[in-house]
């Protein structure tokens, strides 16, 4: 009869040890634990969510190809006037190509980064949903924020892009002038529009990773201001070389956007200290 004591006591014992050690947790901790899903279930979550992203970016390159005749006319904006390969054919500009489905083939590839761009809150949103079973119940709160916001930058990256565009352009095709004679073909034109223009706005998301960090605990605005001078002096030195020209507007443009999205990622990460202090 005493050991069956003993034994009892000992399993009330630990049942109180245990609910102390619950009572201890903090609750986003709790929420977090019973949320975890295996390895199977995380492929099958992944595999789904990706197939929303392509089937998003699928309608966002239909779009595109339907309306691609003003979109190639918006983006050879840019293009310099005095370039050589550049013609004019009933009041509207044109580039060469050298294959016979070289033009579809570029009014494919240019859709499809097209469709990239316009599905940016459905991709934006299934990232931060895959991300969620890690994170806390008030953490998945700003499902919706982060998407708006990540969809704004991107967009706001886009337009940075597009007017800066024209200054490496401007500058590459000046180059060697008087030695070189300038065949622009559509291929070369518009991948480098794509590329430069997605460059713009993936960096444009500084401010949302930044914020990400600092919601799931990475980074802290301490850090980022005690900090400030180093980075701020990287993102200037990486502005040199992000750009592809070597005109003097391109790297001034891109070093004061970082300056102004690394300030942005500082005051929504206050923001975000304040509110859950």
């Amino acid at each position: 009869m005493t050991t069956d004591i003993a034994r009892g006591q000992g399993r009330d014992g630990s049942g109180a040890e245990s609910l102390l050690a619950e009572a201890d947790t903090p609750p986003e901790t709790r929420e977090t634990s019973g949320a975890q899903m295996s390895l199977i279930a995380h492929l099958e979550e992944l595999r789904s969510r990706l197939f929303c992203c392509v089937l998003a970016v699928a309608v966002g390159t239909v779009l595109a190809f339907i309306f691609y005749e003003p979109i190639l006319q918006f983006l050879l904006n840019p293009l310099p006037s005095q370039a050589n390969a550049l013609a004019t054919h009933n009041g509207k500009p044109q580039i060469a190509v050298t294959g016979i489905g070289e033009g579809f083939a570029v009014v494919l590839k240019l859709s499809l980064a097209v469709g990239i761009a316009l599905a940016t809150p459905v991709w934006l949103y299934q990232l931060w949903g895959f991300l969620a079973p890690a994170l806390t119940r008030r953490e998945q709160r700003y499902a919706l924020p982060f998407t708006l916001v990540g969809a704004a930058l991107f967009l706001a990256g886009l337009a940075v892009g597009f007017l800066t565009l024209r200054y490496p352009l401007d500058w590459l095709l000046r180059f060697g002038a008087p030695y070189f004679v300038e065949i622009i073909t559509a291929d070369n034109y518009f991948t480098f529009v794509a590329y430069f223009l997605l460059a713009f706005a993936l960096t444009f998301e500084l401010p949302l990773v930044l914020t990400f960090l600092a919601v799931v605990g990475v980074v802290s605005a301490q850090q980022l201001r005690k900090n400030r001078a180093a980075i701020l002096v990287g993102l200037w030195i990486a502005s040199c070389f992000v750009t592809p020209g070597a005109d003097p507007y391109s790297p001034l443009i891109v070093g004061v956007a970082f300056t102004v999205l690394y300030f942005l990622s500082e005051g929504l990460i206050r923001f975000y200290d304040r509110t859950h202090s």
